[in-house]
């Protein structure tokens, strides 16, 4: 009965995505709208939507987890992340918006060359599919052993289900209804995350007063880690990676920008930014909480837990420890926050491929239309082939794992746009390329010697390395850029 009842949520709540799809897409369905939405996005719909797509499936489900193996020290990250939002505030939306963009890997053809713009490209898609479809792939097994396997559905017409949903509420509107639905669907989560909380608050018999006593006191609440050099946890690898991750997943990244860039002005960008990025420290600190007060029910009603950390959540939520309620809080919340970004990333790797490959930019005839339609599909299906391959995924917490892929895929991003916007040099065309995948191979390798014989373990801030690389691999194969004639 269970299953049925999570199944009518799944198509209800699909259901009135897809009439806010219509509603924002069937007056204009060029590629303009798509891409840009016409520039016509009001800041604060933009900001409920961008925290919607950057918490995901995986932040739902695995941020709580990781209090069981590393406290609340994950809150040094997102210190981190504000100061990192900042330098996108002041020195990459300005750019951008004078530079009128509509994809931001353009900016690289001029100050790098056309070989540093294609590799810049390449590295987004890659990153992104990879990193989205990891996000999609979480909520996708988790239909699947709640619903599907009950009724031996092949885990593959499960994804094959899901992605096509997501594609038919986003084809024809593209960036214009990503904007709206995506704030539906962050609006659901915190309300879905509070819900739970409350519950868990219930089967503890606490009041408030009680409840913030009870996270406070916990073993677990510890949110700096000074001491240990050599732990990935330490306050100075994680306030650092912090600052950068968000330079490189948020500001280098086509999907969080193309909503910035759909504002109407700079001034709105940036005061979209500056409120989505302080909202995004209590948000994550409400997580680690929630994580906090299920290990302390676990300990007091001797509950035995999971293995996999990301498996607590979902085993309290779906097992009716926390009862009924919380399993329908549970599926409308992971459901929101796993397709608010999968929606998004199909969006941005469609106008990715259209502009930075295709050249379809500022072309408005309906053959662009048919090809725009054309690509939105296929980065649709290989997204779907992609969650199929995860099937084989490791037990490494996802949102561990998302972090480390960003460190080695989006390290060049870092690089190429550092050595563009500072350097004042233009490197060997050719060379470009080469330079950016040498880069994460020489992180990798240094990352697994140190280890091997040195006994210090990177943590993200191999992202910094990885950058480092990049930018003097560029510098020695550069020349000064010479100021252009008057």
């Amino acid at each position: 009965m269970e299953g049925r009842n999570i199944l009518f949520i799944v198509i209800a709540y699909f259901g009135l995505l897809l009439l806010v799809a219509w509603l924002t897409g069937r007056k204009s369905a060029n590629n303009t709208a798509f891409f840009l939405g016409n520039k016509r996005s009001p800041w604060y719909i933009v900001s409920i939507g961008m925290i919607g797509t950057s918490l995901s499936g995986v932040t739902f489900v695995s941020v709580p987890g990781l209090v069981r193996q590393m406290d609340m020290t994950y809150m040094q990250l997102v210190f981190g992340f504000f100061f990192g939002y900042i330098l996108i505030i002041r020195i990459l939306l300005p750019l951008y918006y004078r530079l009128n963009l509509t994809s931001i890997y353009s900016c690289l053809d001029e100050r790098i060359g056309p070989a540093g713009y294609r590799t810049g490209v390449c590295f987004f898609l890659l990153s992104k599919l990879v990193g989205a479809a990891a996000r999609l792939y979480l909520v996708v097994w988790i239909l699947q052993t709640t619903i599907f396997d009950r009724w031996n559905v092949p885990f593959g017409v499960t994804t094959a289900v899901s992605v096509f949903l997501v594609w038919l509420y986003t084809f024809r509107g593209g960036i214009r209804t990503i904007i709206w639905t995506d704030t539906l669907q962050a609006l659901c989560l915190l309300a879905m995350l509070g819900g739970i909380i409350w519950q868990i608050k219930e089967s503890l018999s606490l009041d408030m007063t009680g409840l913030v006593q009870t996270v406070a006191a916990s073993e677990h609440f510890r949110i700096f880690e000074f001491r240990d050099w050599s732990s990935t946890q330490h306050f100075a690898k994680q306030f650092l990676s912090g600052i950068f991750i968000p330079i490189v997943m948020t500001g280098l990244d086509q999907d969080m920008m193309q909503k910035n860039l759909s504002c109407r002005n700079l001034r709105e960008a940036q005061r979209n930014m500056y409120t989505y990025g302080f909202a995004f420290i209590p948000i994550n600190f409400l997580f680690l909480c929630l994580g906090i007060l299920l290990l302390t029910l676990a300990a007091q009603w001797q509950i035995t837990l999971p293995e996999v950390n990301d498996d607590i959540l979902p085993m309290f939520c779906t097992s009716g420890i926390l009862g009924h309620s919380t399993l329908i809080f549970f599926t409308i919340g992971i459901i929101a926050a796993a397709f608010s970004s999968a929606d998004s990333a199909l969006t941005a790797l469609t106008t990715s491929f259209c502009v930075d490959i295709l050249g379809l930019e500022k072309d408005s005839t309906e053959k662009a239309r048919r090809t725009r339609m054309k690509v939105h599909l296929l980065v649709a299906v290989v997204f779907a082939l992609l969650i199929i391959s995860f099937r084989l995924f490791s037990s490494r917490s996802l949102i561990d794992a998302i972090y480390m892929i960003a460190s080695f895929t989006y390290g060049p991003l870092l690089g190429l746009f550092a050595f563009g916007l500072f350097a004042g040099r233009k490197p060997a065309n050719r060379q470009v390329p080469y330079v950016c995948i040498a880069a994460p191979l020489v992180c990798y390798a240094l990352d697994y010697y140190v280890s091997t014989y040195a006994g210090y373990k990177f943590g993200y801030e191999i992202l910094l390395l990885n950058g480092a690389l990049t930018f003097a691999g560029l510098w020695f194969r550069s020349v000064r850029r010479q100021p252009a004639s008057k």
